[in-house]
């Protein structure tokens, strides 16, 4: 997926913001190298092979797995790594978190940058923050939310100075969502995004507010307070 990385601050300031910068994109490129779902050598495919154990892989993937575990719990079973496999069953899937969890953690780099704002923007989904020395109000960045009927237009736009912004739909990728009750995969009409302070729980709130909305609707504001659900039709 497309990842791009914007700073904004003193010019002067800017050329120290290069090297955290390829910092962000190194980490991201090491996490493809563990979780991708397409490479023979990643340590995900090992596991699912049964060539290697969770105790035997990266530390990543026993974190991540311990993520998607409280991600299920926290949602009501609305957001679950248990992906249905192709010869029938569930297998271990846990890409609809490792985004958020990825991006997150790499861009944690870019606070290192004094007097620096930044923003990750990976596939749609946003992460924003400033380097030291800036703990007071910065100017905020202006997010798009698309249109999930008319991908050439912007839908709503949400503010976010520090924090997160992440969606879920089918209209950019089809219907990769699964519904974990079902086990079938779903592409209804419209998105649901979830802006808040990490890009992790956006992430994981945004999918499974795609797979119930009115559910996590109700859930959100008790579970985790400070994300706010925007849900268009």
């Amino acid at each position: 997926m497309p990842v791009s990385v914007a700073v904004r601050g003193p010019v002067h300031l800017l050329d120290g913001a290069a090297p955290h910068v390829e910092q962000v994109y190194a980490r991201l490129r090491r996490v493809d190298r563990v979780f991708s779902t397409y490479r023979d050598d990643s340590d995900l495919v090992r596991v699912r092979r049964g060539e290697i154990g969770l105790d035997e892989a990266h530390p990543w993937l026993a974190e991540v797995a311990d993520l998607c575990a409280r991600a299920e719990d926290v949602t009501d079973g609305l957001f679950s790594a248990r992906a249905p496999a192709p010869g029938g069953g569930r297998v271990f899937d846990p890409t609809g978190l490792v985004k958020g969890w990825a991006v997150a953690t790499a861009s944690e780099q870019l606070r290192l940058v004094p007097g620096v704002q930044h923003l990750v923007d990976a596939g749609g989904d946003v992460v924003a923050g400033t380097g030291t020395g800036l703990a007071g109000p910065v100017p905020p960045w202006r997010v798009g939310i698309e249109d999930p009927a008319d991908r050439t237009r912007v839908a709503r736009v949400v503010e976010v100075a520090r924090g997160a912004v992440a969606t879920s739909g089918a209209a950019a990728r089809g219907a990769h969502v699964y519904d974990p009750r079902s086990g079938t995969a779903i592409s209804p009409a419209g998105s649901a995004s979830v802006v808040g302070p990490d890009l992790l729980w956006a992430d994981v709130w945004a999918t499974a507010a795609y797979v119930d909305p009115v559910a996590v609707s109700a859930l959100l504001p008790r579970r985790a307070p400070g994300y706010e659900l925007v849900v268009l039709g």
